[in-house]
């Protein structure tokens, strides 16, 4: 009789426990589960390595690193998402991200959105760890509250969020554009206005570890957003880096200390020991025939200084004055890289500060004896480097022997043809001799 007594007080508790973590639906909700709790269907890995998330004794397990998000395979508009979650360090930081695009923004391992944020025993006037509302990277929010220093970021109303290892309860509700978020049963802020108000939902990792458990959805009716109000849609890309280490990436062992990955960002310290210089290089494992890639990299400010660069022409001539002199303009100078693509150095698109700008293909614009059309389709169109120490994306399109280059989201190089390119091969990243950092690495293969 005691253990019965014993073994019902028990299942009682973990009722009780479950229904208070749990709030009960309310009338009309019909959720559905985010987590099976098993494994991770219907979740994809964004920018992090294969066991950044885990199941494990049905949680999904973050370890933290590298930084970057695991999304849902679906886009969702009007929403209640319920979940808890749990920091196992003191001070740890992570988040939910609502109606985020499929891959990174620009120099940043996260999706443009809105944060609801999941953080530790840190506040201050301008943030909280008890359940900060705000947009990021290019997203748009009217907080429901001014903030401090007018920041697009609604604090709580109340500090309701308990400590680490303590579990806590969010309830996003999304409709129209207008997000709400209830800490352990009250609501304590929110944002209207939110641009995107479609999208996928993130789950975020940064730096240490955390739960999430109970993760459940109640889809609401669509109010039909407009387009320029739905976040992109997934098109196939896939990460090329892990953010841990060079996994996928092959290096001559002389110079692979040199490559090193810093979290998010893939960094090169300038300097090569291999005996040949394309042996400094970093390239891919696999080889690739035709494909889309992305890739963000920037200079370091700190090595900038002053060179003289020659003037090019769209022909891909250089100016010359009226000796045949070449003209030449001086510039601020931080190094030079590029992308080597289907294992050709000679198919690069370049990375450098010259006046001619990034995107260029150098050894097939100089060459004279290819055709006019070539030289000047390997001239970029325009420059549009950004300023050096800010970052700067390339989408670079390689299909058959034609290559297109975008540049910051302006098309500068438009399908030209590099004749007797390989038809397969690697993808490098160029050592040239100065500091580096790449990120946000992505391709698709296209047929």
């Amino acid at each position: 009789m005691k253990v019965a007594t014993t073994a019902f007080g028990l299942a009682l508790a973990l009722i009780t426990l479950a229904a208070a973590a749990d709030p009960p639906a309310k009338d009309g909700e019909k959720f559905v589960p985010l987590f099976n709790g098993n494994d991770l269907a219907g979740w994809v890995p964004v920018n992090v390595a294969p066991n950044t998330f885990s199941v494990k004794d049905g949680l999904i397990v973050s370890t933290g690193k590298p930084t970057g998000t695991m999304r849902t395979e679906k886009m969702y508009e009007n929403f209640i998402l319920e979940l808890e979650w749990r920091h196992m360090v003191v001070g740890g930081n992570a988040g939910v991200f609502i109606w985020g695009d499929p891959i990174t923004a620009v120099g940043t391992p996260f999706s443009r959105g809105i944060e609801v944020q999941v953080l530790d025993g840190s506040n201050s006037e301008n943030h909280t760890s008890h359940g900060d509302v705000f947009s990021i990277w290019g997203a748009k929010m009217k907080p429901d509250r001014p903030h401090p220093n007018g920041s697009e970021r609604c604090l709580p109303s109340e500090r309701r969020a308990k400590p680490s290892p303590e579990w806590n309860h969010y309830r996003v509700t999304c409709k129209d554009g207008v997000l709400k978020l209830a800490v352990n049963g009250k609501e304590v802020s929110g944002g209207s206005e939110c641009k995107p108000r479609k999208g996928y939902i993130c789950l975020e990792s940064e730096g240490s570890e955390c739960h999430f458990r109970n993760l459940k959805i109640c889809e609401l009716p669509s109010t039909n957003p407009k387009p320029e109000e739905v976040a992109a849609e997934y098109q196939g890309f896939v990460t090329m880096y892990n953010g841990l280490d060079l996994s996928g990436w092959r290096a001559d062992p002389a110079n692979k200390n040199h490559w090193q990955a810093k979290d998010w960002v893939l960094f090169h310290d300038g300097r090569g020991e291999a005996k040949e210089m394309k042996d400094n290089h970093l390239w891919t494992e696999k080889n690739y025939r035709n494909f889309e890639m992305v890739v963000d990299w920037r200079m370091d400010p700190k090595r900038i200084t002053k060179k003289k660069w020659p003037i090019v022409l769209p022909s891909g001539d250089d100016a010359v004055d009226g000796d045949g002199k070449a003209k030449e303009i001086e510039v601020d100078d931080a190094g030079n890289s590029g992308i080597l693509l289907r294992g050709n150095v000679d198919a690069q698109v370049n990375i450098c500060c010259r006046p001619v700008g990034s995107g260029e293909i150098t050894a097939f614009r100089v060459n004279k004896q290819l055709p006019a059309e070539i030289r000047a389709g390997c001239t970029p169109k325009k420059r549009v480097d950004a300023k050096i120490g800010n970052w700067n994306r390339f989408l670079i399109t390689v299909k058959g022997e034609q290559v297109s280059v975008i540049l910051n989201g302006e098309k500068i190089i438009d399908s030209v043809r590099l004749p007797d390119m390989p038809k397969d091969g690697p993808i490098g990243l160029q050592q040239h001799g100065e500091p580096l950092e790449f990120a946000n690495l992505f391709i698709r293969e296209l047929p």
